[in-house]
C-alpha cells in the first residue's frame, strides 16, 4: 500500500491533526467492545478465505491493524497500537479502558495546548495525576480469595459464565503461580483435569520403556533421580549410574539426560527385563537451550535433592556417588511428558528457591521473561491443570480459546493484587481525590490537569453505558448518586454497589489500564514533528517487545 501522502516531514498543527486523526481510528474502532454487552469487530483474514475474524477484544484488534493509509494518521494509530499491545501482553485485559482513558486525555490536552498551555508542563502534571490515579486505585484494592469471586473477577473479562466458573475453581486449586495449559479438544464443551505434583514437556527417551500400554506411560514409585544434561553415547557412560543405584540398593530409577545413543539404551533396556528387581526411566533434559535447561538443572536438584551432572561443568558419571542422586515419592513419564511427584529435597531450601524466583518475577519488567519465571514457580509449587476448550465449529474453539487464554492471565493478577468494583466505578471513585488536588493547584497547567482527569475517569462508565444502550451522563450521574463503590449495571439497567453485586475488575489490570492510558496520552502531547523516512518500508505485523515504564 502506497501512502497518500508524500511529505516527510509535519510541523505543528498538522503533527497533532496527524496524531489525532490515526489514534482515534484505532480507539474508535476499540472503544464498542468496552463492557458486557459489547459490539463486535470484523476482520478480514489476510492468509485465508475463511469469514471474517469476530472481535470483541481491543488488544487482539489492534493488532490486526497493521497500516493506515494516510502515512500521518498512521503514526498516531500505530502508536496507541504499540502501547494496547504492550498492555495485552503483560495484563491479558484492560486495552479498551486504556483506549478510551487515552483518547480523552489526549483530545482534551490537544484543545489546552492550542490554546497557549505548555505541553510539557501539562505532561508532568498530567502524569502526577496518573500516580494519585494509581495510590487511589491501591486503596480499594480488597484481596479476592474463594473460586466465587475469583469467577466473579474473570466474568467480568470475557463474560462467560461456564468459562468464568471453572476458571475460578481452577485457580481456587492451584494458586497464583499454578501451572495452567489451555488446550483445543475435539469435544463441544469445557473440560478441566488436574495433575498431581508438576510435570515438564520432555518425555522417554525409548518407547520401549513404557510399561502400562492402556495409559502409554510408566511409573516408579520411591524413585532414585539422576539430574544431569549429558549426552550418554556410549554403554560405558551409563554403566556407572546403573551400578551406583544397585550397589545401594536404589531399585527404582529415572535418569534424566539429553541423549542416550542407542547402544547405551540397549544396556538400559537389558536391565529392566526384571521389573520387578530393577526398573529405570531415561527421559530428556527440559528446555530449549543451555539457558533453559540450566533452569531445569537447578530446580529439580533443589526440589529432589542430590547434584545436577553438568556438561559445560566436564561432570561424568563416573564420579557419581548415591548422595548424588536425587529421590521422589513417585515419578511418571510418557512420550511427550515426565511427572515428579513428592521430591525429596530440603524443604526450606526450596522454599527459599521459591521465594527468590517470585521476587524475580515481580522486580522484572519483561513479559518473556517474566512468563518463564510464572511457569517455573509454577512447576515447583507442583499446582497443574489442564482446561480443554471444545465447540461446534473452529471457529468458536479458536475465539473461546483466545478468550481462556487473557482471562486467565487478568484471574492470577487479581490473586496477587486483588479486585476493584467493576464497570468503571473504581476510577470513578478517584474523581474526590482529583477534586482536591485541583482546589490546590498553582497554575494554570496544574488546574489543566487536574480537569481534564477528573472528566476522563469517568469515561470508560460512559463507554459502557453507550454499549449497551444507555444514557452515558445518567448512567455517571446514578453512579455517583449512589455513592462511594457504585457504578451503572448495564445487565439491570440501574446504579448498584459493585462489589456486593459481585462485579469485579482485577485490580492489576485497571492499575496498568490508566496509568498506560494517562502516560502514553501525556507523552503524545510532547510530539510536535512527525518524520517519514524516505521508501518507508511496509510495517511488519508482528514488532519487538519492548518494556513499559512502571510508575
Amino acid at each position: 500500500m502506497r501512502p497518500t501522502n508524500s511529505r516527510r516531514l509535519v510541523f505543528q498543527p498538522g503533527s497533532y491533526a496527524s496524531l489525532q486523526s490515526g489514534a482515534n481510528q484505532i480507539v474508535n474502532a476499540i472503544r464498542p467492545t468496552l463492557g458486557p454487552l459489547p459490539r463486535v469487530v470484523a476482520i478480514d483474514r489476510i492468509l485465508d478465505t475463511r469469514i471474517p475474524e469476530l472481535l470483541d477484544n481491543g488488544g487482539t484488534i489492534a493488532k490486526r491493524i497493521i497500516q493506515l493509509r494516510d502515512m500521518h494518521a498512521d503514526v498516531g494509530a500505530m502508536y496507541v497500537r504499540d502501547c494496547l499491545w504492550q498492555l495485552q501482553d503483560q495484563e491479558g485485559d484492560g486495552t479498551a479502558t486504556a483506549a478510551v482513558i487515552f483518547q480523552s486525555v489526549f483530545n482534551q490536552g490537544v484543545r489546552h495546548v492550542a490554546g497557549g498551555y505548555n505541553a510539557r508542563r501539562l505532561q508532568t502534571y498530567l502524569e502526577e495525576g496518573a500516580r494519585l490515579v494509581l495510590a487511589e486505585l491501591t486503596r480499594m484494592t480488597a484481596a479476592v480469595n474463594g473460586k466465587e469471586r475469583l469467577a466473579q473477577a474473570a466474568y467480568t473479562v470475557c463474560q462467560d459464565a461456564e468459562l468464568s466458573d471453572l476458571l475460578g475453581e481452577i485457580f481456587d486449586i492451584v494458586g497464583e503461580y499454578g501451572r495452567l495449559e489451555i488446550r483445543e479438544d475435539s469435544g463441544r464443551g469445557l473440560e478441566r483435569e488436574y495433575v498431581e505434583g508438576m510435570y515438564w514437556e520432555k518425555g522417554l527417551l525409548s518407547r520401549e520403556l513404557i510399561a502400562d500400554w492402556t495409559r502409554v506411560r510408566s511409573e516408579l514409585e520411591d524413585a532414585a533421580v539422576f539430574i544431569s544434561d549429558l549426552s550418554l553415547r556410549e554403554p560405558e557412560d551409563l554403566l556407572p549410574i546403573l551400578v551406583c543405584a544397585l550397589k545401594n540398593e536404589r531399585r527404582r530409577l529415572l535418569i534424566i539426560a539429553n541423549e542416550i545413543s542407542d547402544s547405551a539404551m540397549s544396556l538400559l533396556l537389558a536391565n529392566n527385563r526384571k521389573p520387578e528387581e530393577f526398573q529405570v526411566l531415561a527421559v530428556h533434559t527440559p528446555g530449549h537451550g543451555a539457558e533453559e535447561q540450566a533452569w531445569f538443572l537447578t530446580d529439580a536438584a533443589i526440589l529432589c535433592g542430590g547434584r545436577p551432572y553438568i556438561r559445560e561443568a566436564g561432570d561424568h558419571p563416573r564420579g557419581l556417588r548415591p548422595e548424588h542422586f536425587g529421590r521422589a515419592r513417585r515419578v511418571w513419564a510418557s512420550r511427550e511428558n515426565f511427572g515428579i511427584i513428592g521430591g525429596r529435597g530440603d524443604p526450606r531450601m526450596l522454599r527459599r528457591h521459591i521465594a527468590e524466583l517470585q521476587q524475580t518475577f515481580e522486580d522484572s519488567l519483561d513479559v518473556v521473561y517474566r512468563s518463564k519465571l510464572e511457569k517455573r514457580i509454577g512447576k515447583l509449587l507442583g499446582g497443574s491443570a489442564t482446561l480443554r476448550i471444545g465447540g461446534v465449529s473452529e471457529h468458536e474453539i479458536e475465539e473461546r480459546k483466545e478468550r481462556a487464554e487473557r482471562t486467565a492471565l487478568a484471574v492470577r493478577g487479581a490473586l496477587r493484587e486483588g479486585a476493584l468494583p467493576g464497570g468503571g466505578a473504581a476510577l470513578l471513585a478517584c474523581r474526590p481525590a482529583l477534586h482536591e488536588r485541583l482546589r490546590q493547584a498553582a497554575d494554570d497547567e496544574e488546574a489543566a490537569a487536574y480537569r481534564i482527569l477528573i472528566d476522563t475517569v469517568a469515561e470508560p462508565m460512559r463507554a459502557l453505558a453507550a454499549n449497551a444502550g444507555y444514557n452515558p451522563a445518567l448512567a455517571v450521574g446514578e453512579a455517583e448518586a449512589g455513592g462511594t463503590g457504585f457504578g451503572f449495571d448495564v445487565l439491570r439497567g440501574e446504579a448498584v454497589h459493585m462489589t456486593e453485586a459481585g462485579i469485579l475488575d482485577p485490580a492489576s489490570v485497571q492499575k496498568a489500564a490508566a496509568v498506560t492510558g494517562i502516560t502514553s496520552a501525556a507523552l503524545a502531547l510532547t510530539i510536535d514533528v512527525l518524520v517519514h523516512r524516505p521508501d518507508q518500508p511496509a510495517r511488519a505485523s508482528v514488532r519487538p517487545p519492548s518494556k513499559r515504564k512502571r510508575l
